[in-house]
């Protein structure tokens, strides 16, 4: 439904790593004031560092902070790039809004396997299934791709991914880089 209105309305919605209060207060207020709406993304780090548990009541208190301040905006509780079904479905159990599945790093195959399986359960709770396509070269988080094996999305298999799976939305690798890779 966010996607839809950003689509028919002709803008972007922002998406932020969040791992403790005062990000998602920042956040969460200046989208208040925009009356803008909002991805809040939940990391492997974060929920290393915050739990996801402390890290899902923090964004429900600002939601109901800025409900009571009048600023009222649609806010998804997102988990990004999950490693596998078990996180991906713990998270859902625990009252996330959008899941990434990121099976990426796995043959062809099984990365729709492993998505597919995600999209089911997600889609039986009325949760949205974000997916990876492709590898990037650097780290984010438990993520580690060597250059040498990263490859671009190839668009030619994009329309037969998203069919067989049944995801709501797709990130492709299209040469950027993650994380520290561009320290090394």
């Amino acid at each position: 439904e966010m996607f839809q209105k950003a689509y028919e309305g002709g803008y972007a919605v922002g998406a932020f790593n969040v791992n403790n209060m005062e990000i998602v207060q920042g956040i969460t207020e200046a989208a208040g004031e925009l009356r803008s709406p909002l991805i809040l993304q939940v990391s492997a780090g974060a929920r290393k560092y915050a739990n996801q548990i402390y890290l899902k009541k923090l964004v429900e208190a600002a939601i109901e902070c800025n409900k009571q301040s009048g600023k009222d905006i649609p806010v998804v509780l997102h988990l990004d790039h999950g490693a596998d079904f078990e996180i991906c479905k713990a998270s859902i159990d625990s009252g996330f809004t959008s899941v990434m599945i990121d099976a990426s790093s796995h043959p062809w195959e099984e990365n729709i396997e492993i998505t597919k399986k995600v999209v089911e359960y997600a889609h039986d709770h009325g949760v949205v299934v974000e997916a990876e396509l492709g590898k990037l070269a650097g780290i984010e988080d438990d993520v580690n791709v060597s250059a040498e094996h990263a490859h671009f999305t190839s668009p030619d298999e994009v329309e037969e991914f998203t069919a067989r799976t049944g995801i709501d939305s797709l990130a492709i690798a299209i040469g950027t880089s993650h994380g520290a890779y561009k320290f090394k």
